[in-house]
């Protein structure tokens, strides 16, 4: 029988952790660990996202200093206002929510933050520790994938997984989280040739394409453990890249869209966020 994984249950199980932890501190007089959020623009969706950091954060007493800037200022501006926070004792960590405006550089600004305010883990230094398996933060839905993998009972080792989609966001370190759990890993895209024969051989399959529905049943391994990053719109309904309908009764494991992959970026966020806390206060 197919399991369907619920990022939304397994999110709260860990955020009910995190509030332990943060009371136990704020009860012995320490202060409260806060994230700084950067939001540019009247983005109505980015808008959407920032307010569901901020409530994620309060519920397991994380404060947020969330500063709204004009699309109008300069990317010297925004890079001052990321200069500030960096040097804010009392911001632990820090994230832009993207994507900027146009007009903007999101690489320079991204290379502003404190590596060690990070809590997206994109920046340059970041990354490249990632990758070299050196000490680092990593970017929040690869992390929450490999907790939903957990979930799954699933062990990567010896297993063939399937990334498609290679993004510095999503693709590219899950693949090498993989790796380090000693899967082979398969990393597939828009020129891959053989798309189907491939992923008929993953006995895990990830898919962070942004394509509706784009993997049925015909792609998907008997019993192979399915995980559904892709958020799409589609007539007013949110969908994934995965056709749930199709694929679910042959999968050993899969996760939904909504309430899947979502509720465990950022879930990730969170403890990122407390990890840099937990680092600047020597815990």
């Amino acid at each position: 029988m197919t399991q369907i994984i619920y990022g939304s249950e397994l999110s709260a199980e860990l955020k009910e952790n995190m509030r332990s932890k943060v009371e136990s501190w704020v009860s012995i007089g320490m202060r409260t660990p806060c994230l700084a959020v950067i939001l540019v623009g009247d983005n109505s969706a980015s808008e959407s996202y920032v307010r569901g950091k901020e409530k994620a954060c309060a519920a397991v007493g994380i404060k947020t200093n969330t500063i709204r800037l004009s699309s109008s200022i300069s990317q010297e501006e925004l890079e001052k206002t990321i200069c500030d926070c960096t040097k804010d004792d009392t911001v632990d960590g820090i994230l832009i929510q993207l994507p900027l405006p146009e007009g903007f550089n999101e690489d320079r600004a991204i290379a502003c933050i404190d590596p060690q305010k990070d809590v997206d883990g994109l920046h340059p230094l970041n990354f490249g520790r990632f990758f070299m398996n050196q000490p680092s933060f990593v970017p929040c839905t690869p992390l929450g994938i490999m907790e939903l993998l957990n979930r799954m009972e699933c062990n990567p080792k010896g297993k063939h997984a399937v990334v498609i989609g290679r993004s510095k966001l999503v693709g590219t370190p899950v693949a090498r989280l993989l790796q380090n759990a000693n899967a082979t890993v398969t990393i597939c895209h828009s020129h891959t040739a053989n798309l189907k024969e491939l992923t008929n051989l993953a006995d895990i399959l990830i898919v962070a394409v942004g394509k509706p529905k784009m993997i049925d049943a015909q792609y998907v391994k008997e019993g192979a453990y399915v995980i559904d990053v892709g958020v799409n719109s589609v007539d007013g309904h949110l969908c994934g890249d995965v056709d749930f309908e199709s694929v679910a009764p042959k999968a050993g494991a899969i996760t939904p869209v909504p309430k899947g992959v979502g509720p465990m970026t950022i879930c990730m966020l969170l403890q990122n966020t407390i990890t840099a806390y937990e680092k600047r206060q020597g815990l």
